[in-house]
């Protein structure tokens, strides 16, 4: 088509493509996705246009001088043996055969990070692998150089050591990505679901990594949310916790109570109760709506009688949340599974340090610093601490083999948290039996709450 040769580069994110002047009018027919920049006078899109660029380039026999990728080849090759599971295996192929591309589902506890690796040796390109939390980093971080015996680099908590082979957390990636995104050829996102938002998309989006892999348990996604196919591929392989459990798994069951609240505590739950929902009535707020929640905050900001309706939103959750039924029931099974290792999950950091207050429980939350979170995790699959108890932090990502007995005192409608939390007591070992109680305040709001994360065939 032309004598002179397009010219790739990156530039903060988005590729800008220089075509010689004779066929600029007809250039933008080998340039899927690109538009015209007047300023520079060039073609641009965002980096994730680059395997599909080369693509068409190479298809249509158009000559390019390549300036925006910046990576190597890598050497990595496993120090150790190690045979993985079929399924392992599996969605590795099912990777590869989707041109490197595309998401794998597989549940907590059944060796994710294994697939990333497998697939980065199967590749040899640099590669940025991207987690929601510098706790994960630091997991990934550690695997990593023991699986290669590499120098492996850090993004994140203060850390900017780039390397072939780098973690980082999704808020970083998205921040650094304009500077990065032409140095990886294999991006891996961890707990992929986090990856579908207007901002962390922008990890994505500004990379040229011509091969993505994204992996979680939970892919379902909001409606609103960008989708997986346009970021890093659609889902090409999927196992379920029912069809793992009892081989690859653990073994496991689930268990609920229903407890009643004490007639005082009944008395005051109905009063929040009605006043909450008499002020949603009066301002017709639809909560089954996603603007719902929204819409009830901004209306209690209005007026003395909001206030006083989100004073009582609050008061019948910790009723729920607490009640003495609850706590009671809490006290049998930690003796009945004083043996055993124990996750007590809640709603709320209020109820966590209460119960690390009244049974002497080490408490991890959002406010625990990172090296106090580690050793008390560290303390927990040893053995030296039987039980922890969290709200959210240990849902997702962190791994603690040793857990075997999963209370849920109080959470979210989400599935996914649900999902999240069984996961924590799936990971396999020798007559293991793992056990998710989940404890219901009997005819209240978290009937419903629980009728919604049930919502999944692990359940």
């Amino acid at each position: 088509m032309s004598t002179s040769p397009f010219h790739i580069s990156f530039d903060s994110g988005t590729l800008v493509v220089h075509v010689p002047e004779s066929v600029r009018d007809t250039a933008d027919a080998h340039l899927p996705g690109f538009v015209w920049d007047e300023r520079i006078e060039a073609f641009r899109a965002q980096a994730i246009a680059y395997r599909r660029l080369i693509t068409a380039l190479t298809r249509d026999k158009i000559d390019f001088i390549d300036n925006a990728k910046m990576y190597p080849e890598v050497s990595l090759a496993f120090q150790f043996e190690r045979v993985p599971f079929y399924y392992q295996s599996e969605a590795v192929e099912a990777w590869e055969n989707n041109g490197g591309s595309g998401l794998v589902v597989l549940p907590t506890g059944a060796g994710k990070s294994y697939v990333a690796q497998m697939a980065m040796v199967r590749k040899q390109r640099p590669t940025l692998v991207v987690t929601p939390t510098l706790d994960l980093v630091a997991q990934w971080h550690l695997n990593l150089e023991n699986a290669f015996h590499i120098h492996c680099g850090m993004i994140g908590g203060g850390t900017y050591d780039l390397q072939p082979v780098t973690v980082t957390t999704y808020d970083s990636a998205f921040i650094h990505m304009e500077k990065i995104g032409n140095r990886f050829g294999l991006l891996v996102f961890d707990e992929a679901h986090h990856l579908p938002t207007q901002a962390y998309a922008l990890a994505a989006q500004h990379s040229i990594a011509p091969f993505r892999l994204g992996l979680t348990a939970t892919p379902e996604r909001d409606e609103s949310t960008l989708s997986y196919e346009q970021l890093i591929g659609g889902v090409v392989y999927t196992q379920t916790i029912r069809a793992l459990a009892g081989s690859n798994l653990a073994d496991y069951e689930t268990v609920q109570y229903e407890v009643e609240l004490s007639p005082d505590e009944r008395r005051e739950y109905d009063e929040y109760r009605a006043c909450y929902l008499d002020f949603v009535r009066k301002n017709h707020i639809r909560l089954s709506t996603p603007s719902g929640w929204g819409d009830f905050l901004r209306k209690t900001s209005r007026s003395t009688e909001g206030r006083a309706a989100l004073h009582a939103h609050r008061a019948q959750r910790a009723i729920t949340q607490q009640c003495s039924a609850k706590m009671q029931l809490l006290t049998e099974l930690l003796a009945q599974h004083r043996n055993d290792r124990t996750i007590i999950f809640t709603a709320d950091n209020e109820t966590v340090y209460r119960i690390s207050r009244e049974f002497l429980i080490p408490a991890i939350t959002h406010q625990s610093p990172i090296k106090e979170r580690r050793d008390i995790l560290a303390r927990f699959n040893a053995g030296t601490y039987p039980v922890v108890v969290t709200s959210k932090v240990l849902n997702e990502g962190v791994d603690i083999p040793a857990a075997s007995v999963a209370i849920v005192l109080s959470g979210s409608g989400s599935v996914r948290e649900h999902v999240q939390r069984l996961g924590r007591v799936l990971r396999a070992a020798k007559n293991k039996t793992a056990i998710l109680y989940e404890l219901i305040a009997k005819d209240t709001s978290e009937s419903f709450t629980s009728e919604r994360r049930r919502q999944h065939d692990a359940f």
